[in-house]
């Protein structure tokens, strides 16, 4: 079963600050209404006013006067739990799965943290964030059941800052999904806060009056409504949003259909059982014990508790981490020598065991650590996990970390066992890349050391950028005190998602959606109804068998009447069809014609491109996700998500896999499914083309092989591809390959013209195809021998004609010029006759144009006495321009070039006048 809703997103903008205290304060002051659930009379609950901020809380202590936040008990579960029972955090989970499953919920699978279903969203920010599906104007809801709990881990990385510092934030954590639509199978207020305090009462074992509740409001992207936040001795464990109502505040309606969305935190309901100093010691299993102890840290466990009980409650009254320690440390007793030996580094450990889980998840779901999007987030944690690794002499073995960190949790999220290697292979390259440029960081922290500059945060964001060089390290390095706390907000905001390519706007007002037969019988012919034209040269059909151009694939071309098509594009459901030297009535029937060569092409590139991602995946490694395709009659292009480039082995790999692909013969099926259905069905590798705004979901299943969600045309049989071959293969930004290839008679051609190439390589070498490596290589020895010999001989003659370049150089002032245009000699030559000159004659300007290529390069040297009337990179720069081109260099030396052949007497002449001036 699944559930289908949709919410009106015209209010597209989230309610500001003001917004949402308004809404509160609306709602609150009718609590009856928004707020009084059945659990509050039955047993007893009380409305109260903070007697310091004065929120609204419901408590069964009647002498309780402040709310979570400001109450003296705050935190006081630290070396006390209120729990009868103790779950770290896999078993916590499995109690609040149980409870949920026993009270009629299905429990559903996490999400991937990489949130494909979404072109807004790098990564899943929460659990309702599962079920959205954006179509147009709206958030469509499509839950797999009704209710349902679901494990989701969320990545947010805008308090990054605070990670393994305040003992409660996370870059990555579980948030419990536990949601409802109130119809016959699911339920609304009263059932959902009953469930969830007999959650902690019942099955956790918390005394009734520990559970306060507070109330607040949800709102966002045009609906809104009240929620109720529920805490145990400050700790907020879960907050229950009702969904209910849309529009603004002045003008607002009940939503067709409402929405329960009620998130928890696993990792604080495993911290309120075992009373921790920190929620980290009690959510990463074995690893933190086992880092404590490889650094060699002596914990006092109750100091430890009062520092942490102590700074969560200064954080209440101060949002400056900095201060807020200093203060917890002086509480706790606790001076700057024990500071930097005890919470300094249980800090880092923290911070360490928390980002390579992050890392785990992230590169299990298909995310790679890059410069680009999401992964600036991914790279940013990595380096900053072996920065603080750094700064405290660990050597600690990531590989092994992430390994301990599948054995915790592969028993609630078993596929992390799948990609465990590659995990540890990415974490190895990245760490790999990290050293490799802390030389060229620490020569970049030296120069900014000497210049005593006070960094912003655009200076550090600048540098994070273009260099690489995390604030971590800055401030082990000591260029800067503090990391500034918007830092990793501004970044992670400057990263949140890509631009969509926009269309041109047409007015298509009342056309009704084309009939596709591309995806019916799909005619090569066919007779159409011209509903619109536009601009005298675009037509809407009622029907057509063209195919528009989209998900990279090229439209098809043909004939309507006598007409050429030369382009097809798709406005929303309406296709528009592009004539060359035409127009049509409106009205009339028409007779229209496909290039079936052309479409066939298409097509079989296509299907080769679902093959070599699949098998790019299957020999590369899990992280292998379609970036983006291109896809036309003659050649298509592949771009994939990897690390590296790709060697010579990887290629051949790939290309064999593919060919051995197509030679199975292997069936494509396509069919139709309800997203959700497809989703659960395939899972969420189906999204390698990017979002489908779509409820339907046009699936292309190669058998066995490979599935994804797809609106292109595509083969019957793999064997119709013929064969693939990969022309090239190149890196074309970080974490991004692209692969162009050919296929069917595209590829024979291809290889029997590099076969053609090889015999003409074969006849020059006088050898056959059989010993050609052999010759290849005799050939290459001679050739290199040969520029040794040269060489040598360059050296010989360099003086000789040094000094007969100097005895016919053209006194210019204090300075001696020599030019020449060269079509016989090349650089080498005139490099080093050049570097003779000066030396023997410190005056002279020695300058050579050589022409190659149909082109123009130049050469400059200046003496060390002639570089006080003219450096050779100015002269050079000079001289270029004259040629169309451009140049430069030191004082010494310059090079450059050109590319007008008609302007060589004009730039001689530019030579001597840019002297002159001087």
């Amino acid at each position: 079963m699944c559930c289908f809703i949709i919410l009106n997103i015209g209010h597209s903008e989230n309610f500001s600050k003001m917004d949402k205290e308004q809404i509160l304060a609306k709602f609150s002051a009718d609590p009856d209404r928004y707020y009084k659930v059945a659990l509050f009379e039955n047993e007893g609950f009380v409305r109260k006013s903070c007697a310091k901020c004065k929120r609204y809380f419901w408590t069964l202590d009647i002498n309780q006067n402040f709310c979570p936040d400001d109450s003296e008990n705050n935190y006081s579960f630290i070396g006390n739990p209120p729990t009868k029972k103790r779950f770290d955090y896999v078993q916590a989970w499995r109690e609040v799965e149980s409870f949920f499953v026993q009270n009629g919920h299905r429990s559903v699978s996490r999400y991937p943290v990489v949130c494909r279903w979404r072109d807004d969203l790098y990564f899943t920010i929460a659990s309702i964030v599962d079920f959205q599906r954006v179509m147009g104007s709206k958030v469509v809801f499509e839950f797999p059941a009704n209710p349902l709990v679901v494990p989701q881990i969320c990545l947010r990385f805008k308090d990054i800052e605070n990670v393994g510092v305040t003992g409660r934030h996370f870059s990555s954590f579980c948030m419990i999904g536990q949601h409802s639509i109130p119809n016959s199978q699911g339920y609304w207020k009263d059932k959902c806060v009953d469930l969830d305090f007999r959650l902690l009462t019942e099955r956790f074992g918390i005394d009734k009056k520990e559970v306060v509740f507070v109330e607040d409001v949800w709102a966002g992207g045009g609906s809104f409504g009240s929620s109720l936040e529920y805490f145990v001795r400050g700790l907020e464990l879960g907050n229950a949003v009702f969904t209910e109502f849309q529009g603004d505040l002045d003008n607002y309606s009940v939503l067709d259909q409402k929405i329960i969305d009620m998130g928890a935190g696993l990792e604080r309901f495993a911290w309120i059982t075992m009373g921790t100093p920190t929620a980290y010691d009690c959510c990463f299993g074995p690893i933190t014990k086992n880092l404590i102890q490889k650094a060699g840290i002596d914990l006092d466990s109750k100091t430890i508790s009062n520092y942490f009980i102590s700074l969560a409650k200064s954080l209440s009254d101060s949002n400056d981490i900095s201060i807020a320690r200093k203060i917890a440390a002086k509480q706790a007793g606790i001076d700057e020598n024990r500071f930097n030996k005890t919470i300094a580094p249980l800090e880092g450990i923290y911070l360490i065991a928390d980002h390579l889980r992050t890392l785990v998840f992230a590169i299990s779901d298909g995310a790679l650590p890059s410069n680009v999007g999401g992964g600036y987030n991914l790279r940013m944690i990595l380096r900053r996990t072996v920065a603080t690794m750094d700064r405290f002499g660990w050597n600690f073995d990531l590989k092994e970390l992430v390994d301990m960190h599948i054995d915790y949790l592969k028993s609630t999220y078993p596929e992390l066992e799948e990609t465990r290697n590659d995990v540890k292979t990415i974490v190895g390259i990245e760490r790999e890349r990290y050293n490799e440029s802390k030389t060229r960081m620490k020569s970049i922290a030296s120069t900014l050391k000497s210049q005593d500059k006070k960094l912003t945060v655009d200076d550090l964001i600048r540098l994070y950028e273009s260099d690489g060089i995390t604030p971590d390290f800055l401030k082990e390095t000591q260029i800067i005190s503090e990391i500034p706390p918007t830092f990793y907000e501004r970044l992670s905001e400057l990263h949140q998602s890509e631009k969509q390519e926009k269309k041109e706007d047409l007015d298509l007002k009342g056309i009704p959606d084309t009939e596709l037969l591309y995806y019916k019988h799909d005619p090569e012919e066919f007779e159409a109804k011209v509903l619109k034209i536009i601009k005298n040269k675009l037509v809407v059909l009622d029907k057509t068998s063209f195919y528009p151009r989209g998900g990279g694939q090229e439209p098809d071309h043909g004939k309507i009447c006598a007409f050429d098509v030369i382009d097809v594009n798709k406005h929303g459901n309406v296709v528009v069809h592009e004539l060359k030297d035409g127009t049509l009535k409106e009205g009339e029937t028409v007779r229209c014609a496909i290039d079936v060569s052309r479409r066939y092409g298409i097509t079989r590139n296509h299907s080769s491109t679902h093959v070599l991602n699949a098998s790019a995946r299957k020999t590369l490694g899990s992280w292998i996700w379609q970036h983006s395709a291109f896809k036309e009659k003659e050649y298509g292009r592949l771009d994939i998500t990897h690390h590296s480039n790709l060697t010579e082995d990887d290629i051949m790999k790939i290309e064999d896999l593919a060919n051995f692909t197509i030679r199975r013969d292997i069936p494509i099926m396509i069919n139709e499914f309800e997203r959700g259905h497809a989703e659960q069905k395939y899972g969420f590798r189906i999204y390698q083309g990017g979002v489908v705004p779509v409820k339907l979901v046009r699936i292309v299943n190669i058998e066995g092989y490979d599935v994804e969600a797809c609106g292109g045309t595509h083969v019957k049989k793999t064997g119709e591809i013929g064969l693939i071959k990969i022309t090239k293969a190149e890196r074309i930004q970080d974490g991004v390959v692209r692969i162009e290839f050919v296929s069917g008679e595209t590829a024979i051609k291809y290889t029997q013209n590099q076969d053609r190439k090889i015999s003409q390589i074969v006849k020059l070498l006088g050898s056959s195809k059989e010993k050609i490596m052999e010759s290849f290589e005799h050939t290459m020895k001679d050739a290199d021998l040969s520029k040794k010999k040269l060489k040598q001989l360059i050296k010989r003659v360099s003086e000789s004609t040094a000094k007969n370049v100097i005895s016919q150089a053209k006194n210019l002032g204090k300075v001696k010029l020599y030019t020449t245009i060269d079509e016989e000699m090349d650089e080498e030559f005139h490099i080093a006759v050049g570097e003779q000159t000066i030396m023997i004659d410190p005056s002279m300007i020695y300058c050579a144009l050589i022409l190659k290529n149909s082109g123009i390069r130049i050469v400059a040297f200046a003496g060390t006495e002639a570089i006080k009337t003219k450096k050779a990179g100015d002269l050079v720069r000079d001289v270029s321009k004259i040629l169309g081109g451009s140049g430069g260099g030191n004082e010494n030396f310059g090079q450059g070039g050109g590319k007008d052949v008609t302007k060589l007497k004009d730039a001689l002449l530019a030579a001597e006048k840019s002297i002159l001036e001087k």
